[in-house]
């Protein structure tokens, strides 16, 4: 198998870091929001079916994007802004998006979490071809089910959502149960500055360095017959020749050292104005790779919806941080208190404390008591809300299915692992449609795996062999942290061959994935090796 060589690059980059190599310069940046500023469609109109249809374009391009007020990079976009342009629709409506690509490489479009007909579902090489430069492809889809959503690059996706391609897609409700006076959405990401802008770590912008050869998913060789039987090295093994390798997520702990809000960070983070009384509505999206634990700063809330399903009569909580893993979404509502407020992360990083989100209060200039930062618990999602008995017929299932979760060392490169096995080797999930499935969840490993599935939304069963005993979680995204065990279910019901990965893609690109395939479903795309940005 053709494996990725990132550890020798990566540690090239912190050496290279300390050289000196001069100070960049401010060149200037709008400081729109593009996460709150919905794309206009080009045209709107009525389908033979009576259905509204909303034509968007969305242009790829290369552009410098002002991060901090010393940190630029050349950042790769969906419409010229990070993140890319904000596509709103309200269910019901069917959405037209024409992907026009002005960047030198192939890239697409994926709906992260979104159910889309199979074909628009934007995996190079196992749904479409990639879309070359100069070259446009056109995603048409009904928006069935409303929620907070957002779309990447899945073409060496490790890399180019790295750089900035993604941006955000939100389905309004028909119906919106209840009106808010604000809505929000905060887009959370990582980003490495080695331009000693008070890390500490020398004068090189590495910002949008291409690490080695990260380059995305390796579906080099990947059998869409009977899975092979390669399996990786023991979990004990360790790199060939007795080489120190420093652990990938410590690497990544220290590299990725400027967190962004909405592409922005430190002092450009612009604050959320409010008025005292107004209720309003925080879209949280991770697009980076690490888990990001929320805190509202004295400021009671309530967590109303998971990837984009709504959570059963959620109750007020207060100075509990909310653990928000890569690719998953959480919509957080609250009344805006007398006093401002701030929004920060506890993640016991130096890049967390360039992500702080200030809450204005127009009028005030007093602020919220901080609570002891050091003793906060994490929500338990699994105990949060009420439980309404769920929808699970738990004493059948047509197919159960377990994957053991770690990472070990082939030669000098380490790898990520689905039952000892690495991608595209991986043993594939076959189903039927209509099928009920188990799938359980075993973070073996010492890493966080925010197992994302592709086309489907599954319901959390159990937690560490404990049922769900609060408000039914619906998910598309959940993250296995170390020594956790989850088992989920869901019915097989949008056939096609979809993705099943960790969302932290640098895990996915050194070998955590596999497919959920339907043996019943005939593709009209004949999948493409060649295509998937090897």
């Amino acid at each position: 198998m053709n494996r990725r060589k990132w550890w020798i690059g990566l540690v090239l980059l912190l050496i290279v870091a300390l050289i000196p190599v001069g100070v960049y310069l401010f060149r200037g940046q709008s400081t729109v929001e593009a996460a709150d500023k919905p794309l206009k469609p080009d045209k709107t109109w009525t389908d033979n079916e009576g259905r509204t249809v909303k034509d968007f374009t969305v242009i790829a391009k290369q552009v410098k994007w002002q991060i901090a007020p010393n940190f630029q990079v050349d950042a790769l976009t969906y419409g010229g802004t990070v993140p890319g342009a904000k596509i709103q629709v309200t269910q019901g409506e069917r959405v037209r998006v024409k992907l026009v690509n002005q960047l030198n490489v192939p890239i697409s479009i994926h709906w992260h979490g979104y159910p889309v007909p199979n074909a628009m579902d934007g995996v190079t090489g196992v749904t479409q071809d990639p879309v070359a430069p100069g070259q446009s492809f056109t995603y048409d889809f009904v928006a069935k089910v409303p929620g907070t959503y957002f779309y990447h690059s899945h073409y060496n996706s490790a890399q180019q959502v790295d750089q900035g391609l993604y941006g955000v897609f939100v389905v309004l409700p028909k119906n919106e149960p209840v009106k808010y006076d604000r809505d929000y959405t905060l887009v959370l990401d990582e980003w490495m500055n080695m331009s000693g802008s008070g890390n500490g770590m020398g004068n090189m912008d590495m910002g949008n360095m291409n690490m080695g050869n990260m380059n995305g998913m390796d579906h080099s060789n990947m059998n869409m017959g009977p899975s092979s039987t390669e399996s990786a090295p023991a979990a004990n093994a360790t790199p060939s020749n007795n080489m120190p390798v420093m652990d990938h997520d410590q690497m990544m702990k220290m590299m990725y050292n400027v967190y962004t809000v909405n592409g922005k960070s430190g002092s450009l983070i612009q604050p959320l104005e409010v008025k005292e009384g107004e209720k309003v509505r925080l879209r949280f999206i991770n697009a980076g790779y690490m888990t990001h634990l929320v805190h509202l700063q004295g400021q009671t809330f309530q967590v109303a919806a998971t990837d984009g399903n709504p959570i059963a009569n959620p109750s007020p909580v207060q100075d509990k941080l909310l653990s928000i893993g890569a690719g998953e979404r959480y919509d957080v509502t609250f009344v805006a208190g007398a006093k401002d407020f701030a929004i920060d992360l506890h993640d016991q990083t130096n890049g967390a404390k360039t992500a702080v989100i200030p809450v204005h209060v127009a009028g005030n200039t007093q602020a919220q008591p901080v609570a002891d930062q050091a003793n906060l618990p994490v929500l338990d999602l699994t105990t949060y809300g009420q439980n309404t008995g769920g929808s699970v017929d738990e004493g059948r299932f047509d197919k159960s299915y377990t994957l053991h979760l770690n990472s070990t060392f082939q030669g000098n490169d380490q790898v990520y692992t689905i039952n000892g096995k690495t991608w595209p080797n991986t043993d594939l999930l076959e189903v039927r449609k209509g099928e009920r499935v188990k799938v359980t969840l075993i973070n073996d490993g010492k890493s966080d795996h925010p197992m994302h599935l592709h086309g489907h939304t599954f319901q959390v069963l159990r937690y560490n062999g404990k049922p769900v005993t609060g408000s039914p979680i619906n998910k598309d995204t959940l993250l296995v942290r170390p020594g956790e065990t989850y088992e989920i279910a869901f019915t097989a019901d949008n056939p096609g061959n979809w993705a099943f990965h960790c969302h932290d893609l640098h895990h996915a690109s050194a070998g955590m994935m596999t497919l959920l395939k339907y043996q019943d479903y005939q593709s009209n795309y004949r999948i493409d090796l060649s295509k998937v940005g090897e």
